[in-house]
């Protein structure tokens, strides 16, 4: 786990202090934290926060680290698409909601596919940016598994100009990360696509 993050999580509030700071947020937004129905309010507020935020707990990386190597010479790519996430805006503490598409082209090692979904899970139940998180979840791939390419393509809805600045509901963002022949080789970048149901340079059929 990066030393930030380890030291983050040493100097972590009390939960009393966690939901005092929600309180002062209620009485700065203008409403009484002490009125009926904000009494459990703040209580509601950091069980949630520990839902939201568990992947600060979690590294991404031990999650990969069973391997499997009785794979009878598969050499074909592995993908999981459609991975749903929900993650936080770090500039704006609001949701970012979307989905993840994982694949990679194994050397000699595969890894159960729900950890990858894990993976995604991890870096995304966290404060951050999309673009940061898609680096995230391919290097930590290509970290464990040394395959012969990742690839990571994450589109995203985010609340912080959806529902406040410039009001763009239905806006979709796009990111991507490939490595090794997912970069190189663009006839397995468009056998990926393929397998995604995606057109280069677009996002999922349908989804734009």
């Amino acid at each position: 786990m990066p030393d930030a993050v380890s030291a983050a999580l040493d100097a972590r509030p009390t939960v009393a202090e966690a939901e005092e700071a929600v309180r002062t947020l209620l009485r700065w937004a203008g409403d009484d934290p002490d009125r009926e129905g904000l009494l459990g309010t703040p209580n509601r507020v950091v069980r949630a926060y520990g839902e939201f935020f568990a992947g600060y707990a979690m590294e991404p990386q031990e999650i990969l680290a069973r391997t499997f190597e009785e794979i009878d010479g598969y050499d074909e790519i592995v993908a999981l698409r459609d991975i749903r996430f929900e993650s936080h805006c770090e500039h704006h503490m609001v949701p970012v909601v979307g989905t993840a598409h994982v694949a990679y082209l194994p050397r000699t090692r595969v890894v159960g596919i729900s950890k990858l979904a894990r993976v995604v899970e991890g870096y995304a139940k966290r404060f951050t940016i999309q673009e940061r998180m898609t680096a995230q979840i391919a290097n930590a791939i290509a970290t464990v598994l040394e395959p012969r390419g990742v690839a990571v393509v994450v589109q995203a809805s985010h609340q912080c100009m959806t529902t406040r600045g410039v009001h763009k509901p239905g806006v979709a963002m796009i990111t991507s990360r490939m490595t090794g022949v997912f970069r190189k080789d663009p006839g397995a970048r468009l056998e990926l696509f393929s397998l995604l149901g995606m057109r280069p340079g677009a996002g999922p059929e349908g989804a734009c």
